[in-house]
């Protein structure tokens, strides 16, 4: 096996699949000559040795001593030592950021003798066994799995029974009878002791940290992140510094940028006399990190100057941790932050202006998920709204929800559909369920590097943090405001992420800014914009620039074709006919359904075509000059009538009450015997057209009618005709023979010359397989995604979503739902051998796609990349596969190392 330990000074940021994004990043900031506590990476690939063995290495235990070793001597102590001993943290670190989901064990190294020791070398009793009380909570929970509501409770009687309140407030003597007692819990709960040997407390924690990778809370985050499940966690071993030494000691988080809104500035929280793990678990409310500058101006200039380092060296917004012990800074962590999305997109472009990164870059660090987000609603608070109380703007985005205290309620209630605020005092990993269900979270402690805030930000979640005018009651389900409000649990509130303010019931929303500007009703250059819109607009204005793929939409109405075009639409890649015939038109389709004669079907057809050939004009009006795909009908004919049971009843009440009833008697026969059981596989799509004479040729000549008025008027009219769900090339040469002959007929009636492409669309796996021979009848083809996905995996889509799909994701059959991201391996591999068949039949065959997947991001780096020529997506989604399709391009042409990825 390969090297499996890493000094610091060994390593580099770019080894982040070895070391983790924690130890390259030490190893990096140890190569800048920063301040870095020494200390030592074990491997991912150790990690995954022993999650595959049950077991670590056999050469690991060598390879650990030989470094830690080097450790001692560097440091001039040995781990554990009675004198002045060397304690170590064990820490956790992954390629890709997942703040909080993995363990971390401080203090490592003290015992009973130690201790003393400690005390001695600090001058300070009391810290030393502070320190000892958190190894022993720490060391219980992560690595012997205790109970920790079994040493909080011990905690919290420590404090009541002295009339204490605060941790900070506990003596010598309370620390070293609490540390007795959690050596009993310990004692109690496993039925060993508490172990004394330095060495057997680094082996525990290190394989506590392995497994720690396949955690549930860790395997939750993952899936939310789409973050693999094979990659395994790094663990680094470093020698401890303190901030828990006194008021001239502190631990603290900082940003290089706002990481809510991307403006340049300090930010970060500080908090004195305390270690690490009190600032993120927001247990105690920390200062702004400007507050530093008063407390030690000498730390806080060194630190300003280590974070443009760091900033400039990495060309990004760096998140740090950092101690201060005795007036000395010390860095612990930096990493690439977590960011939302109005601060992605600002920070992105300032950095291209500064110089540090170009705008292929730019674009790069931004993506459609997180455009998206900018595109949600906001509060509409006007004058008369009053917040309850106000936190810190932790993760921008409106929230409306009803109040919950716990986790679990929080995931039942979402499942059963109810939009939830999840209320903490702070939240912790154990949350993290919780928190993926809820709509938005508000804690009443903690900063905007707590917990709830990082993990947040990174999910797009709604954040309020530290609101310290609530009193959460979680045992009772309820908090309590100024002047006695009181919130209970299933009351509505309404969180303000972007102001920090909560409110009672449900605040009305407005769009976006940056829908106002996709919608052409702002100017990005106008003052009105603000930075924000500026900066999507020349992300945008970018990525359309770079861009192959095209981006149509999928309207069926003068409105949504409208809207598609505003948003930047390049024609309709999907017109659904059968929403035409909804409403009061249904009676049309049941004139056609119970026509008995040829001459009944041909007056029925009749009337449909005037209201068809409008519905076309008026879209092929709203998109003059650029291509409107019109799907022939596909759903089968019973979707367009009255319920079975519904027209039972109806026809048994009529009869008992002796009223005529004829025409329901008909349709009740004929929806009898169009009833099928796998309607969704039987007479739909192209097989309508084929059996019901007239329906087709109804849809073409409309349109084909509609296209020479609207070019007779001076408009450019591009119709192209797609029939659905074929099967069988023979079925399209039948289709398409019958469509040239209508449009053939239009044109020799109108004198307008119609050139109308037909194609269809793929989306059965036996027409991806037989693509070309399909491509001899077709000019284009469209993958519809939606059923070649059910089709291909034998889902409907209807039923197993709801039925199984969340035990399939959590026993990792997907990583994602195959309805929400393409599945390249099963329809993607279809995708491919029609895309490889059809073009080597016909090299000019039009290639789209227009099922959801075509607005999910992923999905269209993947159809870039499948060479296809367009995806068609819904109007809302246009500007989120403009981006991607530009992202995609610009990875093409940076080669294997253009991806920048900063989760």
């Amino acid at each position: 096996m390969s090297k499996l330990v890493y000094d610091f000074a060994e390593g580099n940021k770019e080894l982040k699949d070895l070391l983790g994004g924690k130890g390259a990043n030490l190893a990096e900031m140890a190569n800048l000559g920063l301040p870095v506590p020494p200390g030592f990476t074990i491997t991912t690939e150790a990690c995954r040795a022993y999650l595959a063995e049950g077991r670590e290495p056999p050469e690991l235990r060598g390879a650990v001593s030989t470094h830690l070793a080097a450790l001692e001597a560097a440091a001039g102590r040995a781990l554990g030592q009675p004198g002045d001993p060397l304690l170590v943290s064990v820490r956790s670190g992954a390629k890709f950021s997942m703040p909080g989901m993995m363990d971390t064990v401080l203090n490592i190294g003290l015992n009973d003798r130690s201790v003393v020791g400690l005390a001695e070398q600090a001058g300070d009793e009391r810290f030393a066994w502070d320190s000892y009380r958190r190894l022993v909570q720490m060391f219980g929970k992560t690595v012997l799995g205790v109970e920790a509501e079994r040493f909080e409770e011990a905690l919290d009687k420590a404090k009541r029974d002295k009339g204490l309140t605060g941790d900070l407030d506990l003596g010598v003597d309370d620390l070293k009878a609490l540390v007795e007692d959690f050596k009993e819990i310990v004692r109690g709960a496993t039925g060993v002791p508490f172990p004394q040997d330095p060495r057997t407390q680094l082996d525990m924690g290190v394989r506590a940290v392995f497994e720690s990778w396949n955690g549930e809370r860790a395997r939750l985050y993952r899936r939310r992140e789409r973050i693999p499940d094979d990659l395994g966690t790094a663990v680094n071993v470093m020698a401890m510094v303190f901030g828990n030494l006194g008021m001239d000691s502190g631990t603290g988080v900082a940003f290089t940028r706002d990481p809510g809104t991307g403006r340049p500035g300090v930010y970060g929280d500080y908090l004195r006399d305390a270690q690490g793990e009190d600032v993120v678990a927001g247990i105690r409310n920390t200062v702004p990190l400007d507050e530093l500058e008063r407390i030690d101006k000498r730390s806080y200039d060194e630190l300003l100057n280590i974070m443009k380092t760091l900033e400039d060296h990495y060309r990004d917004l760096c998140d740090i941790e950092f101690t201060i012990e005795r007036g000395k800074l010390w860095m612990l962590q930096t990493r690439v932050g977590k960011r939302t999305a109005e601060a992605a997109f600002r920070i992105a472009v300032q950095l291209a202006d500064q110089g540090l990164i170009d705008m292929d870059e730019a674009v790069a660090r931004v993506g459609g998920d997180e455009l998206g987000r900018l595109m949600f609603p906001r509060f509409d608070a006007g004058p008369g709204a009053r917040p309850i109380a106000a936190g810190i703007a932790a993760s921008p985005g409106a929230a409306v929800g009803r109040a919950v205290f716990d986790p679990w309620t929080a995931m039942r209630w979402a499942r059963n559909g109810e939009r939830v605020i999840l209320v903490r005092r702070e939240t912790n990993p154990d949350d993290l369920g919780g928190m993926i269900a809820a709509a938005g979270i508000l804690t009443g402690r903690g900063g905007k590097t707590s917990h709830a805030a990082v993990v947040a930000r990174g999910m797009g979640t709604p954040c309020v943090c530290g609101a310290e005018e609530i009193s959460v009651d979680t045992a009772h389900g309820r908090f309590t405001g100024p002047g006695g409000v009181v919130v209970a649990e299933g009351d509505v509130i309404s969180v303000d992420g972007s102001s920090g303010s909560v409110y009672i019931g449900e605040l009305p929303v407005v769009p976006s800014p940056v829908v106002w500007y996709f919608e052409g009703e702002l100017d990005p250059r106008s003052p009105e914009a603000g930075e924000l819109v500026t900066a999507v607009h020349r992300i945008m204005a970018h990525a359309d620039a770079a861009r192959r793929l095209d981006v149509r939409a999928n309207a069926d109405t003068p409105q949504d074709a409208a809207r598609a075009r505003r948003f930047g639409a390049g024609g309709i890649g999907l017109c659904r006919t059968e929403h035409m015939f909804l409403g009061e038109r249904r009676t049309h389709i049941e004139r056609l359904v119970l026509a008995g004669t040829d001459a009944e079907r041909e007056e029925a057809l009749a009337a449909l075509l005037p209201l068809q050939r409008a519905d076309f004009t008026a879209i092929l009006e709203a998109m003059d000059g650029l291509p409107v795909t019109v799907r022939l009908l596909d759903p089968p004919l019973h979707e367009f009538l009255p319920d079975f049971t519904e027209l039972s009843v109806r026809v048994a009440l009529a009869e008992v009450r002796g009223e005529p009833a004829e025409h329901d008697r008909r349709l009740l026969a004929a929806v009898r015997r169009l009833h099928e059981q796998n309607p969704m596989l039987g007479l739909r799509g192209v097989r309508l057209g084929l059996v019901i004479p007239g329906l087709f040729a109804l849809q073409v000549r409309a349109f084909a009618e509609a296209a020479a008025a609207c070019a007779a008027a001076g408009l450019d009219p591009r119709g192209e005709i797609m029939v659905p769900l074929v099967g069988a090339v023979q079925e399209l040469e039948i289709v398409r023979a019958d469509a040239e002959r209508v449009l053939a007929e239009v044109a020799a009636e109108t004198g307008v010359a119609l050139d109308m492409p037909i194609g269809t669309m793929i989306e059965l796996p036996r027409a991806a397989l037989t693509a070309g021979r399909i491509a001899e009848a077709a000019q284009f083809f469209s993958f519809g995604t939606n059923d070649l996905t059910q089709t291909t995996w034998g889902f409907s889509r209807d039923d197993v979503e709801g039925a199984f799909f969340a035990p399939y994701l959590d026993k990792g059959v997907f990583a994602v739902s195959p309805f929400e991201t393409i599945d390249r391996d099963g329809v993607g591999r279809l995708i491919e051998i029609a895309v490889a068949a059809g073009r080597a039949q016909r090299p000019d065959l039009g290639l789209g796609v227009c099922g959801e997947h075509a607005g999910d991001p992923a999905s269209v780096r993947y159809f870039h990349q499948a060479g296809l020529d367009y995806v068609s997506c819904s109007p809302f989604r246009v500007p989120i596969a403009r981006l991607e399709a530009g992202r995609a391009a610009l990875h093409d042409a940076a080669g294997p190392t253009g991806d920048s990825d900063t989760r």
